[in-house]
């Protein structure tokens, strides 16, 4: 999925472009986790991109659990689009 495409998508349907939006951030986090989950399968001793991915990955996590609350349609939806799994209740 093309950063501009899935802007447009998002623009359509709130009828601005809104890169604030939670649905914008979670799919940059989502983007910026496929390629760091890819540079650590090269250099598995890389301890700081480690962190770095365990800190996007709880943002995410944050911004999901606020959708989710908020608009359980939404969250549905974003999920479906961005083929992530939906974190596990406690």
């Amino acid at each position: 999925m093309v950063k501009n495409s899935f802007i447009s998508v998002i623009s359509q349907e709130e009828k601005e472009k809104n890169t604030g939006s939670v649905e914008f951030q979670v799919f940059s986090f989502t983007k910026k986790i496929r390629i760091l989950t890819a540079h650590l399968e090269l250099h598995r001793k890389d301890y700081s991109s480690q962190r770095g991915l365990r800190k996007i990955l709880g943002k995410r996590q944050r911004l999901l659990a606020y959708l989710s609350k908020k608009n359980r349609v939404r969250y549905k939806k974003l999920i479906g689009q961005l083929d992530i799994r939906e974190p596990k209740t406690r």
